[in-house]
């Protein structure tokens, strides 16, 4: 059982970020939802878990697990993914889970791929709308876009569609912003040190960074509203 769950994860892993307009939206990612389906199969998710989803910032974040120690972790990222990628396969990688709470992260590449920051945060809104719809007031905890040496020149976009996303968690109950652009700058750059030498994913100092703060927003929150978790 160990091996096969390792396989499952080796083969997630080798899979390619598929850049934006590389595939139909029906093909796109259909690979890693295959797998993901697999690893669902040999090892059924956890109800009342911690579900992590997004883009290749969420797919890489192999020491989840160790990160947040007896907390039941779901991991569900797929690289390159947009948000309307993971609108269009919420029911896979969102709606089939009876998650406590939700951990998302995307945007950073609807922006890359020219998408306005007021576009992407109503891609949002409407992932924040389906989630009503199947998981009800199940809290979302959203991670702001990071600010990467490789996509500097995006950061005024994203800190728009950051603010944006802020402003919406001040009106909805369900929804808790964390901030990790912040604690990724040093005297208004990039930190280098953070980054593996494609300058856009995160090392291990970057994820440092990730599990303190995602943490601090787990722990201080209100007690969750999940109709799974009563």
């Amino acid at each position: 059982m160990i091996r096969t769950i390792r396989l499952v994860g080796l083969a997630l892993a080798a899979l390619p970020c598929s850049p934006v307009g590389a595939q139909s939206e029906s093909a796109r990612f259909g690979d890693e939802i295959h797998v993901f389906s697999i690893e669902d199969e040999v090892r059924p998710a956890p109800s009342c878990a911690t579900l992590f989803v997004g883009s290749s910032s969420i797919r890489f974040w192999f020491g989840i697990d160790r990160d947040f120690p007896g907390r039941p972790i779901i991991r569900r990222g797929f690289g390159g993914a947009t948000i309307a990628d993971i609108n269009y396969r919420f029911d896979a990688v969102v709606g089939r889970y009876r998650p406590r709470q939700i951990v998302f992260y995307a945007g950073e590449n609807d922006l890359d791929a020219g998408m306005t920051p007021e576009a992407a945060a109503a891609q949002f809104d409407a992932f924040m709308h389906r989630k009503r719809e199947v998981h009800g007031a199940t809290p979302v905890f959203f991670i702001t876009a990071k600010p990467s040496p490789a996509r500097w020149q995006q950061f005024a976009a994203q800190s728009d569609f950051n603010r944006r996303i802020e402003a919406m968690a001040a009106r909805e109950d369900d929804l808790v912003f964390i901030d990790i652009a912040a604690p990724m700058l040093d005297q208004g750059e990039p930190r280098a040190d953070l980054y593996i030498s494609d300058r856009l994913h995160m090392n291990h100092k970057g994820y440092a960074i990730w599990k303190n703060r995602v943490g601090a927003a787990l722990r201080g929150a209100k007690a969750s509203k999940s109709p799974y978790c009563r």
